[in-house]
Order: C-alpha cells, then structure tokens, then sequence
C-alpha cells in the first residue's frame, strides 16, 4: 500500500481501538461488571490475533477479508477489556488515597513488558509468528486472572470487586453483535464502494462531540460531579495533541526509522520495527523513577498537580521533536542520520508518557462518579481514539515517499516540504497545547475539589 493509504488504516484501527471501550465501559457498568467483561473481551481479542494469523497465512487468497474479520475482533475485545482492567485498579484503593498513582504507574509497567517483546518477535521472523504468539499469550494472561481473580481482587474492606451486575438482556446481546457489524462494515467502507471518504473520521470525531452533550445531560450530577467531570472533558481534549505527536510512533517515525535512519550496529543491521521496544523498555526503566520523584515532590509539598504534570508531558513531546528536527535539517535526499536521535526522541517521549498517561488514567478514576466509573474511563479513552486517528492523518502528510523527502503537503496552511518541516508541525501543536494547559491548571485544580471524598454508596 501507499505510505498514505497505510497511515490512514493504522489510524483508523487505533483509533477504533480506543472508542470501543465506550460500549465496553456501558455494558459493564449496567450488566457485567468488570471481571466478566475483561474475560470476555480478553477471549475475543485472542480470536482476533488468531485470524490475523490466519489471514497473513492466506496471503492474496482471502486473506484481506480475515484480517478485517482479525482487526474487528481485536477492536471490540479491547473495548470490553480495556476500559475495565484500568478501573480495577482503581477499585483496589479507598477514594482518594494517593497510591492510586503509583499502582497506576505499575499497572503501566505490567502493559509496557508485552510492548517490549512483541517489536522483537515481529521483527525477528515473519510477522505471522508475531500475531500467533500474541494469540496465545492473551490467553496465558485470562488463565491467570480467572485463577487469580478471588485472591487478589479484593478491596482494602475485605470486598470482591468488579462483579456481574445483572444478567444480560437481548438488547444489549443485540448491541454487541450490531456493533461489531458497524466496524467491519466501516473497516471495508472504502474498498468495498471504491470510496475516498473516510467514514470512520466522522464516527469518531461525532463521537467526541456527542459523549459531553450525553454526560452533561444527566440531571442526578451534583455541581462538585459536573465540575470534576468538566476537567476530565478539557484534559480530554488537550490528550489529543499529545497522542497525536507521539503516535507517529507507529507511523511516521517508523518509516523514518526504515528509510533514513542508520541502523547498522557492529556490522547488524537492525530491523526498523525494534525501535518500537525502545519506548515500552524505557517506560519499564523509568517509571519506579518517576514515582520516587512524584514522592520526593509530594514530601516537600512540590508535587504538581495533574494538569501541571500533564502539561509538563506535552512540552516534552514538542522536545522530542525538537531533537529530531534538529538531526534531519539539511538533510539531503538519501542520506541517513544516526539512529540515537532517534533513540533520544523516544526517550524523551517516554518521560512525558510519564507524566501525562498514568497521571490521567489516575485522574480519571480518581474524579468520576462511582456509577459513572467505567463510562468516565471510557470517554477518556475516546480521546485517545480521536488522538490516534488524528495521528494517522498527521502521519499521512510525511513529504516524499520511499526516501521520505521531497514532495509537497499541507496542514491547515502550514507547507510541508521536507521532513524538518514536518517534525516542525509536531513541535508547534504540542508545544503550543502545552502552554495553554500550564496557563489553566489552577482554574482546572479549583475544579477538581481533591478535598471532596465522594461517599461510597452500596
């Protein structure tokens, strides 16, 4: 595929990814709860894995039309799975209690170690093996929560957390299948009718408009609920300029890393897609880092507030940026740059990773209603989902093609000639969204009312 049409479907099914978990988030807080919805979408996105497996063992011989059905399966079982998982967490902490941050910080951990191996397995042999291996390590990882479930799924009171609710009804049956209908069918939409529009961007940006009108429409919100929500929202938004720049990761950057990027080490040639693992292993290496000097600052009364740190994430992506800017500037057609810059981008990426995606997902769980826990958890992954589709938009205006320079494109005004332009459009958006978010953190930390405990309610 072209370098464009590829940008536009790794954009499309990350951000599907993220949207999903609104239907997740819903059904568990009405039927299943949150043990039962991470089973089964745990299962369907191991069914996922496998026909994506199947699909690059097919090749041309239907083998498109699995992976659509492999892809559809991974969207909607990360929808009931991720949302849920997250709010557990949680779960695991009386109201309030400052540790939720560091647990979250782990919990990123645990997910970064299997974003460590996967670039190295994919890397490393055909890329079948890699959807074959993710498979049947999803389904190591449901053995050990339903075996693990009822010893360490307990709160500090003694109680068993994320039950069933209530049984499920045929509507909600119905919603399930219908959904996954809509994002196979919207997955095909422009090979199926020979279509340029992209009717996925409508549905997820409609999304994002339509879920505060939804929220806010609720009359039992108390004044301190709609004001701690209305936080959530506006950090929501400021999530997608940050995402926006770092998923080039999977995009952009990635062909950057395969196409001007010197890879050779003591003779080796090093496969493009590790640089994936550079991300996940920093974030391992990092993250008891960050919780020491979170807790360093917090003895001292230093520790910013979420804003603040989330801000402070922002204007690190637009660093990263910078550093790469500066490598690629006058960089002529073939030639190549060292790949530590590459490497120190994605270091630096990580530490505002750091700062900004456990903090929010502490946050989260920290400011939404009890009722509304896994739908607020939801929504804040919707922004992530406007973000990544957003990204593989961005990503789409890499100037070039194979050598990635030369060509011309262009983003709201803004000429893209070059590659140092276009990591110059990273620099601008993040770091402008940086500086508003620092300038409201004290109107937003007023609205937070972190010395409102909201009660805990049978």
């Amino acid at each position: 595929m072209k370098d464009a049409d590829a940008s536009e479907i790794y954009g499309s099914y990350t951000g599907l990814v993220y949207l999903t978990p609104l239907l997740g988030g819903y059904l568990c807080d009405k039927f299943l709860g949150n043990r039962r919805s991470i089973v089964i979408g745990g299962l369907l996105m191991a069914i996922g894995q496998f026909f994506m497996f199947f699909s690059a063992s097919a090749g041309t011989n239907g083998g498109v039309t699995l992976m659509w059905l492999g892809l559809t399966a991974i969207i909607i079982g990360n929808g009931f799975f991720k949302p849920n998982i997250s709010t557990m967490v949680g779960q695991l902490y009386p109201a309030n209690d400052r540790r939720i941050d560091s647990a979250f910080t782990i919990f990123y951990m645990g997910i970064n170690l299997g974003a460590f191996f996967s670039p190295l397995v994919c890397g490393s042999m055909d890329f079948k093996w890699g959807f074959l291996a993710a498979g049947v390590g999803m389904l190591i990882g449901l053995v050990a929560f339903v075996l693990g479930q009822k010893k360490y799924l307990i709160s500090e009171e003694g109680k068993h957390i994320g039950l069933p609710v209530k049984k499920l009804d045929a509507k909600s049956i119905g919603m399930i299948i219908g959904s996954i209908a809509i994002i196979f069918f919207m997955l095909n939409f422009k090979q199926m009718f020979k279509s340029d529009l992209d009717i996925i961007s409508y549905f997820i940006y409609g999304a994002m408009v339509a879920m505060p009108v939804l929220i806010f429409s609720d009359k039992s919100l108390s004044k301190i609920e709609t004001q701690r929500i209305t936080v959530i929202f506006i950090l929501a938004f400021f999530v997608i300029f940050f995402w926006g720049a770092f998923e080039q990761a999977g995009a952009s950057l990635t062909l950057f890393a395969d196409r001007q990027t010197e890879r050779t080490l003591f003779g080796w040639e090093m496969p493009a897609s590790y640089f994936q693992s550079v991300n996940p292993l920093a974030v391992i290496s990092l993250a008891p880092i960050m919780t020491i000097v979170w807790g360093f600052l917090y003895a001292r009364k230093l520790e910013p507030s979420s804003p603040k740190k989330m801000a402070i994430g922002l204007g690190l992506v637009a660093l990263g940026y910078v550093v790469i800017a500066i490598a690629v500037k006058g960089l002529g057609l073939g030639e190549k740059v060292s790949m530590w810059w590459l490497i120190g981008l994605y270091v630096i990426h990580t530490i505002g990773e750091l700062c900004l995606s456990p903090i929010g997902l502490s946050m989260v769980s920290k400011l939404a209603p009890l009722r509304l826990s896994s739908l607020m958890m939801g929504t804040w992954f919707l922004a992530n989902a406007a973000a990544n589709k957003f990204a593989g938009t961005l990503s789409a205006l890499i100037p070039g093609g194979e050598d990635g320079t030369g060509g011309a494109t262009s983003f709201l005004g803004f000429q893209i000639t070059n590659l140092y332009e276009f990591f110059v459009l990273f620099i601008i958006m993040s770091g402008a969204a940086a500086a508003i978010l620092f300038v409201l953190s004290s109107w937003l930390e007023k609205r937070m009312h972190n010395d409102h405990v909201e009660g805990v309610t049978e």
